[in-house]
């Protein structure tokens, strides 16, 4: 089992603060690994938010590598921060050589192009610098777009952070978005691209439990885009899908938990709405999921979604104050860095809701 978490201020805040809210549900997980998505960034960050920020973790001739794609593909380097880490003897942690974190102008035939075509870039740029660093394991990308920073790593999550000087809050890494795990992926095969939270084109998510519809997932997920590749975790499908119901289809939030977990037969016979849900079920059946699991999402314009099985499983609750909220595996998460909200307006989500965080922190709750 692992522990899920998210921030979402009005204010930035920084990662130790996510810290906070994971390492007291320390009992739920197995400390093989700690890893964030960071969303909104503020500090050294701040003022390139339209500036794509490219997330990895390689060997210096990886390092080389991506210097040598980007320059051939027209992208400028403007801006850049790499960790100073602390390599005490006895920590916890499988370390890459490099970890490296860039701001790049976009190759100047796209600096006028629209939306969709830059994000088409942006991906096919990391899935290019993916396979070119796969060929030599020379290392991992993680994220490449605007306003995002990802990082993913085997270890104790304590010792992580001490790596990283992630309990240091001295202004330079901070976001008013984050999402948090603290488990490598240990159904399969450690890698680091196992490890929650998972990214796509804006879209994050992070998952606790299993996926038994896993296989059927991904066999059909392959067939819908070429940014469904991978497949480490069976909690990737979850992303996956979030990102063709809004991105793809351009369906409404509300769509999501009708496809991963619609209702029955039964209950759907009776609803007005009865026959748009058949052909969801009918079109995307081999979407849905089934097993014990609980989900939070990041949406690319900054709302946070967050939701169940249908059997409700896996726990789940959110709780905060006027400047921030969190959603957490445990309400022990929770009482850490929010010891002073109101624990009675707490949500702990039910098997048909799909709670939605607006960025003025106002939480919407939908039910199916």
């Amino acid at each position: 089992m692992c522990r899920i978490g998210s921030i979402k201020s009005k204010t930035p805040v920084h990662p130790s603060v996510a810290l906070n809210l994971m390492l007291p549900q320390q009992e739920g997980h197995d400390n093989s690994g700690f890893a964030l998505v960071m969303q909104d960034l503020d500090g050294v960050f701040g003022h390139y938010k339209d500036k794509p920020l490219l997330s990895l973790a390689c060997t210096p001739q990886g390092v080389q590598l991506v210097n040598d794609y980007m320059e051939e593909k027209g992208f400028v380097q403007v801006a850049q921060w790499v960790p100073d880490v602390d390599r005490q003897p006895g920590l916890k942690i499988e370390a890459m050589p490099r970890y490296i974190f860039r701001n790049y102008e976009y190759p100047e035939i796209y600096r006028y192009r629209s939306p969709e075509e830059r994000e088409d870039l942006l991906l096919d740029t990391r899935l290019a610098l993916r396979g070119l660093l796969d060929e030599g394991n020379n290392g991992f990308v993680y994220s490449f777009w605007p306003d995002v920073l990802t990082l993913k790593e085997i270890g104790d999550p304590a010792d992580i952070a001490v790596y990283f000087r992630l309990w240091n809050d001295d202004g330079r890494l901070t976001a008013r978005n984050i999402l948090a795990q603290c488990r490598q992926n240990t159904n399969y095969d450690i890698v680091r691209y196992a490890a929650h939270p998972f990214f796509l084109q804006g879209y994050t998510l992070c998952a606790n439990g299993e996926n038994t519809f896993f296989t059927r997932n991904k066999e059909f997920q392959k067939s819908l885009h070429r940014g469904y590749i991978g497949f480490e975790s069976d909690s990737q499908n979850f992303l996956y899908t979030l990102h063709y119901v809004l991105h793809e289809l351009r369906w409404p939030i509300s769509y999501y938990k009708h496809v991963i977990t619609p209702l029955p037969f039964v209950e759907v016979e009776k609803r007005p709405d009865r026959k748009v849900l058949e052909l969801i079920r009918e079109s995307l059946t081999h979407l849905e999921i089934n097993g014990p699991n609980a989900i939070i999402g990041l949406l690319p314009d900054g709302r946070m979604i967050a939701c169940c099985d249908s059997k409700k499983l896996r726990p789940l609750v959110l709780g905060g104050d006027d400047d921030m909220l969190a959603v957490s595996s445990e309400v022990c998460g929770l009482n850490a860095v929010l010891p002073r909200r109101d624990a009675a307006r707490d949500i702990y989500p039910h098997e048909r809701e799909m709670l939605v965080i607006d960025n003025d922190l106002a939480v919407r709750r939908w039910n199916q």
